[in-house]
C-alpha cells in the first residue's frame, strides 16, 4: 500500500495537510488560522470564540432541512514528544508519516492522529458535495491535551446543535457513552545544594525504551512507569547502603503519559561503586523479567559521570521514599455492570525533574466517579506531605456520565448493525473526553464518542489503523443520513 491508495482519500489528503502544521498543545495559532482560512474559502458560516475553539457551520442538504442539527467535535492540538535521539522542532516542522502494512505511523515522532484524523474526517464532511445530512456544525477545540481549556472557555450558546459526536476515540467498533474526570497534582521539594562528600564517585544511571502510552486508556495495561523504577532501584539501594547522595532525577515529559525514559544522578563512596553497578545488572534483569510481555526493548545503562553538588541528604531520603511510597496505576474497578469492568480511579506519576533548588513532581488522577477521584488526589497529596513536600491538585475536569436513554446511542448502534453485521462495543473510557465539559454547559446535549483504531498514542510509537478510517467514514455517513427531524 502507498499513500496514493489510502482511504477515504479525502480524509487522508485533509491529514496530510494538517500534519503540515505546527500544532502543540497551547500554540494552536497556526492551525486556528488554517481553520478559520479554510471555512471561510469554502464559503461556509466560521467562528473563533476568544478561547480559539473554531465552529464551521454546514447548512443541510435538500429535503434533510429540518432534521435535529449533529455537532461533530475533534481538537486540534497534539502531543509532541519524539524519540530522544530525533531531531525535530514541534514548532516548525512538518510531521514525516510512513506506511507500515496496514498502520500509518510517523518518523521518530508522535503521529498526530490523536486528534488530527478527527479533524480531518469534519473537513472531508464539509467539503463533500456528495453526502445526505441534516444541519451540522463542525467544532474544533483546542488544548485538550494539556487540560481541556478549549473545552473549559467555550461559553454556552457556541455550540446550538442537538447532538454531538466526539471524533478522539481509539477503538473503531467501540461507541463511548461515558469518561473520567480528571485532575493534576503537583508536589515540590525544597533543599540546599551541597558538596558531596569526600572520596565520593558520581554515577549516572538510565532508563529508555519503554513503551509508555496513554496515563488514562493504557493504565490498566501493566505497562512499566520509569519514574518508579529508577525511583525503586534508589530505594533499594539507599536502604542497602550508607552514604548515597541523589544529586538529578529526571524522567516524563507529559501529564498524560506513562513516562518512557529517563535518569538519576548519584554520588557514592567510592568503595560502594562496583557494588551498585552489580545491584543495577541484577535489578535491570528482574524488572526486564517483570515486563517481558509489556515492555520488551528496555534499555539499562550505568556510567560514570562528572561531579556535581548534591541534594541535601535528609530532603533526597524523604524523595526517594515519597515516590517508592505514592500510589500508581489502577486504584479502583468501576462497580457498574453496564461499564463492563471498566477502570474507575487510578493515578500517573507522569514526571519529575531536578532544578537548581526544587525537584518538580507531576502526576495526573482520574475517575469516573467524582468523590473517588477527591480522595485519589487526597492520598497523593497525602504521600508527599508526609515526606515534607507541598502538594497541591488542580480543579480538573469533570466525569461524563451515561445517559441511560440516548436516542444518539440507539441510531449510532442501529446504524452500526446494519453496516456491519454484529453490534458494537458500548462502553466508557477512562481518559477525558471533552464530553465531560460540555455536559456541564450544555446539560441536554446528547453525545456519543467513536473513531478509528489508534495504538500507542502519545508516543513515538502512535499509528493509525488504516481500514478504520473508512469504516468509520461509512459509519459516520449513514447516522448523519438518519437523525430525526426536529
Amino acid at each position: 500500500m502507498n499513500k496514493n491508495d489510502l482511504k477515504p482519500a479525502s480524509v487522508f489528503a485533509e491529514f496530510a495537510k494538517i500534519n503540515e502544521i505546527p500544532r502543540p498543545s497551547k500554540r494552536e495559532e497556526k492551525m486556528i488560522d488554517y481553520l478559520r482560512n479554510w471555512g471561510e474559502s469554502h464559503d461556509l458560516e466560521t467562528k473563533v470564540d476568544d478561547t480559539g475553539n473554531v465552529i464551521i457551520r454546514k447548512p443541510a442538504t435538500k429535503g434533510m432541512e429540518n432534521c435535529k442539527t449533529v455537532i461533530l467535535q475533534s481538537h486540534m492540538d497534539m502531543v509532541c514528544d519524539k524519540l530522544v535521539d530525533v531531531e525535530f522542532d514541534f514548532d516548525k516542522d512538518a510531521i514525516k508519516t510512513y506506511i507500515d502494512g496496514e498502520w500509518l505511523t510517523a518518523e521518530g515522532t508522535t503521529l498526530g492522529a490523536d486528534d488530527g484524523i478527527g479533524c480531518a474526517i469534519e473537513l472531508a464532511i464539509l467539503a463533500a458535495d456528495d453526502i445526505e445530512h441534516g444541519p451540522i456544525e463542525c467544532v474544533f477545540t483546542r488544548d485538550e491535551e494539556t487540560g481541556l481549556s478549549g473545552a473549559e472557555g467555550m461559553k454556552a450558546g457556541f455550540m446550538s446543535g442537538d447532538y454531538l459526536i466526539n471524533l478522539d476515540s481509539e477503538d473503531e467498533g467501540e461507541i463511548f457513552v461515558s469518561c473520567a474526570g480528571g485532575r493534576n497534582t503537583q508536589a515540590k521539594f525544597t533543599f540546599s545544594r551541597q558538596d558531596a562528600p569526600q572520596g565520593s564517585f558520581f554515577i549516572k544511571g538510565s532508563l529508555k525504551g519503554l513503551v509508555g502510552g496513554h496515563s488514562g486508556d493504557d493504565i490498566n495495561k501493566k505497562r512499566a512507569n520509569a519514574i518508579k523504577i529508577l525511583a525503586r532501584f534508589l530505594f533499594q539501594e539507599m536502604k542497602r547502603y550508607d552514604g548515597i547522595c541523589l544529586a538529578q532525577f529526571h524522567s516524563g515529559k507529559l501529564h498524560n503519559a506513562i513516562p518512557r525514559d529517563g535518569y538519576f544522578v548519584i554520588a557514592v563512596p567510592n568503595e560502594l561503586k562496583e557494588n551498585i553497578r552489580a545491584d543495577w545488572n541484577v535489578f535491570a534483569s528482574e524488572v526486564e523479567d517483570e515486563f517481558h510481555v509489556t515492555d520488551t526493548q528496555m534499555v539499562f545503562a550505568m556510567e560514570s559521570t562528572d561531579a556535581e553538588k548534591i541534594i541535601e541528604p535528609a530532603v533526597a531520603r524523604n524523595f526517594v521514599w515519597a515516590v517508592q511510597a505514592v500510589d500508581n496505576g489502577i486504584y479502583a474497578i468501576c462497580q457498574d455492570e453496564a461499564l463492563g469492568g471498566m477502570v474507575e480511579t487510578s493515578s500517573n506519576i507522569a514526571s519529575i525533574h531536578t532544578l537548581d533548588t526544587t525537584i518538580e513532581i507531576l502526576s495526573s488522577q482520574r475517575s469516573n466517579v467524582m468523590s473517588n477521584l477527591d480522595n485519589m488526589c487526597a492520598t497523593i497529596q497525602a504521600a508527599f506531605e508526609l515526606a515534607g513536600a507541598e502538594a497541591v491538585s488542580s480543579d480538573g475536569y469533570p466525569a461524563w456520565k451515561m445517559k441511560a436513554d440516548s436516542k444518539l446511542q440507539e441510531i449510532v448502534v442501529a446504524s452500526y448493525v446494519k453496516l456491519f453485521g454484529h453490534k458494537p462495543v458500548v462502553r466508557g473510557i477512562h481518559a477525558g473526553l471533552e464530553c465531560g465539559l460540555f455536559s456541564e454547559r450544555y446539560p441536554n446535549l446528547d453525545m456519543v464518542s467513536f473513531g478509528p483504531t489508534l495504538r500507542f498514542v502519545h508516543t513515538p510509537d502512535e499509528r493509525l489503523h488504516i481500514p478504520t478510517v473508512q469504516m468509520v467514514w461509512d459509519h459516520l455517513l449513514d447516522v448523519l443520513k438518519n437523525i430525526p427531524q426536529k
